[in-house]
């Protein structure tokens, strides 16, 4: 496992921007999960049904396994394609939403250039 301090000041200052995009959602949906579910595409909410408020929460926890990932892993790589990835699908699922959702691909962006960094391989 990796010392976030250790990493240099801009690896760090990426890890932690793409950190918390991941950290707040689940957290906020704790105390106000209603107005996460809005940005479930109206498909996933329709086969969903009553389960929609468990996916959400499930949703959450991976969303916080993959921030823990992403702040203590050796090989940044995996983790920040896979952060990318779901950004960007969260994106494209939700078009209609892009006028809110257009940061996540700014954020996506900022994952791919954690992955690209010259040390990412170690």
């Amino acid at each position: 496992m990796l010392n976030p301090l250790s990493l240099s000041p801009s690896e760090l200052l990426l890890r932690l921007a793409v950190v918390f995009s991941f950290l707040y959602p689940p957290f906020s949906a704790l105390s106000d999960p209603y107005s996460w579910l809005g940005y479930l595409p109206v498909w996933a909410a329709a086969v969903l049904g009553t389960h929609a408020l468990l996916a959400l929460h499930v949703f959450g926890i991976l969303e916080v396994l993959l921030a823990l990932w992403i702040l203590f892993a050796k090989d940044i790589r995996i983790p920040a394609y896979g952060s990318a990835i779901m950004l960007l699908l969260i994106v494209f699922l939700n078009m209609p939403q892009f006028p809110i959702l257009f940061r996540d691909v700014s954020i996506a962006l900022a994952a791919l250039a954690l992955a690209h960094l010259p040390h990412a391989r170690s």
